[in-house]
């Protein structure tokens, strides 16, 4: 199970690095108040964000009704609905097509990628409370590797980065919390 999420991580993480490489902007220098746009690779990314911030609240619900004890999964999950939020924000500023994701509905993904990881996800997480913290662990460290990715691709607009930076930040503290309660077990 283990090395098939791993798999799915190295996987996800050349996706993001071949969307990045193709990173340009579409803007003027010459004219400040020219409209940014995003590239289509840029727009695939920030959509693959929305469902990856996602997918991390889904997990960390469906674990939290499993090991309701554990108030991390509570309290983490509500972070991850403000991130959806900002990256929803940014979605819509730039155009990019969210109708088919299923916000409210958990555990139900446009990426059949992100769809799978989540089944492998909880399956693993249902196995002991000290295998759903390690989940937990293993998101918050795939979210900072995809961002810090994302972040160091030339060419996105500051308000993405901006986002993008928050969110990471977001998760090395959800990845200490988890890790204090691993300590914990």
């Amino acid at each position: 199970m283990k090395n098939k999420i791993k798999n799915q991580r190295n996987f996800l993480s050349k996706m993001l690095t071949i969307g990045a490489s193709g990173v340009a902007i579409l803007s003027s220098s010459a004219n400040a108040t020219a409209k940014v746009s995003l590239t289509e690779p840029q727009k695939d990314e920030l959509f693959f964000i929305y469902e990856e911030e996602k997918l991390a609240r889904d997990v960390y619900i469906t674990l939290g009704k499993i090991y309701s004890d554990e108030n991390t999964f509570g309290t983490i999950q509500f972070s991850e609905q403000r991130y959806i939020d900002s990256v929803q924000e940014l979605c819509e500023k730039y155009d990019i097509d969210i109708s088919e994701v299923q916000k409210d509905k958990v555990g139900y993904f446009v990426s059949p990628l992100l769809q799978t990881l989540y089944s492998d996800l909880v399956t693993q997480g249902t196995e002991s409370y000290y295998d759903a913290l390690e989940v937990g662990v293993y998101i918050e460290e795939l979210d900072i590797e995809d961002l810090t990715e994302l972040i160091e691709a030339k060419g996105m607009p500051e308000d993405v980065l901006n986002v993008y930076e928050n969110l990471r930040e977001g998760s090395y503290n959800h990845l200490a919390s988890f890790q204090g309660a691993l300590h914990s077990v």
